[in-house]
């Protein structure tokens, strides 16, 4: 199992992190996914076929910025 964590300094509600735990969820591999608003911080842990770039595809698909 690999974890990773990523910012996005455009999250600020529960509407963004919801959003992006959605994205993220549907991801292939994808185990968990954890959005912290205060930090604006996104964790998440997955197998393959997941990887980095497709999980950070998912959140940009929904209009947020990755760091």
């Amino acid at each position: 199992m690999t974890e990773i964590t990523l910012t996005a300094t455009d999250i600020h509600c529960d509407h963004c992190k919801s959003s992006i735990e959605s994205a993220v969820s549907g991801v292939a591999g994808v185990a968990s996914v954890e959005v912290t608003i205060e930090d604006r911080t996104i964790g998440v842990r997955f197998n393959d076929p997941a990887t980095p770039a497709v999980i950070v595809a998912a959140i940009e698909s929904q209009g947020y910025i990755v760091d």
